[in-house]
């Protein structure tokens, strides 16, 4: 897949809880080689997920934008082949 749409969070810093801005995204645990199975989580009608792979704590903040976390720095970037 060249390109994507949903959201992908990293969690290098190793927090507890990251605030995001939508609520269907992709965990990767950690920067590569560090990740886990990219996996996708639908928050459905809740406004926290917890992550299997890490244990990371999502939350929903209605007033991020897509691209925005609480702490700053955890959206997973993709290296260009």
């Amino acid at each position: 897949m060249a390109g994507h749409n949903i959201p992908h969070f990293q969690n290098d810093g190793g927090y507890r809880v990251i605030e995001i801005g939508v609520k269907e995204f992709m965990c990767t645990g950690a920067s590569v080689p560090y990740d886990h199975p990219h996996i996708f989580i639908d928050m459905g009608d809740e406004n926290e997920k917890v992550c299997s792979y890490c244990s990371t704590l999502y939350r929903y903040n209605p007033a991020l934008k897509a691209e925005e976390t609480v702490p700053p720095g955890c959206i997973f970037q993709f290296d260009a082949a």
